[in-house]
């Protein structure tokens, strides 16, 4: 099977089963164009063919993929040819995966970031072992969590996914899958005999039942209850003011506060805004909101300083702009989401 990207992602047919996996472990499988074309082109393919029962989508290596091809992205950018078709096309295939029909499990062994959410934790089984670390650590870069997180995040329970977009923090499999964006928990030995038993039954249920184990939440009571209470609140400002407030007398507070300081204001304020809309929007209405907040990303300047002290400069501080969060008004917000006229996303 031939859908293109060959040296990037393979396409496996293994009885009424199809298996997809990623192909690029010297690059943490990070999501190239012609990766989201392929897989975009199998989905289309196999969701129309009665000869397949179930999809799965696997990795080599020791990340499941740490998230899109960031480098590409930032150089294309400073050419002033910002790669806004790449995004269009993986927003796209965020989408279709979302509404595929068909049981489509995602088994993720190691690191999932960015872009490789996109592509897995949309499906109907999330699939995580224990090496399993799960982050959406965009607003790090001065970008914003993209791929459908505004659909993915907000329905966590106790502000959970505000927690992880504001802090971009990661997670092991236990936090994952009592939060509910894991939906089963294996051991990582158990994984080809998983793959076995599903490609032989071509029922995930069926053949999770006899792998699936559970796992304890890494995350203390106290630690949930913290999160609960202070991202809750109805601003930014006020998430910040009830860590403040907390800060000198718990540590849990004044580490978080401090990680959310080192993050880009304007990405801050954005992620705010577009996980709060995501909770009565739609997965389609999700990434039509997301396109328009990428188009402005793109054309602004905390992603490419974001990328130049994460990658370019490795290591140095990011010089935001804005530089304080009380510094962000409203109306640069609002910008992110205006409408983009002929420009919008078609799903």
């Amino acid at each position: 099977m031939d859908f293109g990207g060959s040296d990037e992602i393979r396409f496996e047919r293994l009885d009424r089963a199809r298996i997809v996996t990623l192909t690029r472990p010297q690059a943490l499988n990070a999501v190239t164009r012609r990766m989201v074309k392929a897989l975009d082109k199998a989905l289309r393919a196999w969701e129309r063919d009665d000869g397949v029962d179930v999809v799965v989508v696997k990795a080599e290596g020791r990340a499941f993929s740490a998230g899109g091809d960031i480098l590409h992205i930032y150089e294309a950018g400073r050419a002033g040819k910002p790669p806004v078709d790449f995004f269009a096309d993986e927003y796209r295939l965020n989408a279709r995966i979302a509404r595929f029909k068909k049981p489509y499990v995602a088994l993720i062994d190691g690191i999932v970031m960015g872009g490789g959410v996109g592509i897995s934790f949309h499906g109907s089984h999330r699939v995580l072992t224990e090496n399993a670390q799960f982050a959406m650590p965009e607003v790090g870069i001065g970008f914003f969590p993209d791929v459908g997180a505004s659909h993915l995040l907000p329905n966590l329970g106790g502000s959970f996914g505000m927690y992880l977009a504001l802090t971009g923090n990661r997670i092991r499999y236990g936090d994952a899958l009592w939060s509910g964006l894991a939906t089963h928990t294996i051991k990582a030995q158990d994984q080809a005999g998983f793959l076995d038993r599903l490609v032989a039954t071509g029922d995930p249920e069926s053949a999770l039942r006899g792998f699936s184990v559970p796992a304890r939440r890494e995350t203390d009571s106290r630690s949930m209850e913290a999160i609960a209470r202070h991202f809750a609140q109805t601003s930014l400002g006020d998430v910040i003011g009830s860590l403040e407030r907390a800060a000198p007398a718990d540590a849990f507070a004044a580490k978080t506060l401090a990680t959310i300081r080192t993050r880009s204001p304007t990405s801050l304020h954005v992620a705010w805004r577009e996980i709060n809309a995501g909770l009565t929007l739609s997965m389609d209405e999700c990434m039509r909101m997301e396109f328009r907040i990428l188009n402005r990303m793109l054309a602004g300047h905390d992603f490419y300083e974001g990328i130049r002290a994460a990658i370019i400069d490795k290591g140095s501080t990011p010089q935001w702009r804005p530089a304080g969060i009380d510094d962000v008004s409203a109306a640069e917000v609002d910008a992110y989401f205006a409408p983009l006229g002929e420009r919008e996303l078609e799903l």
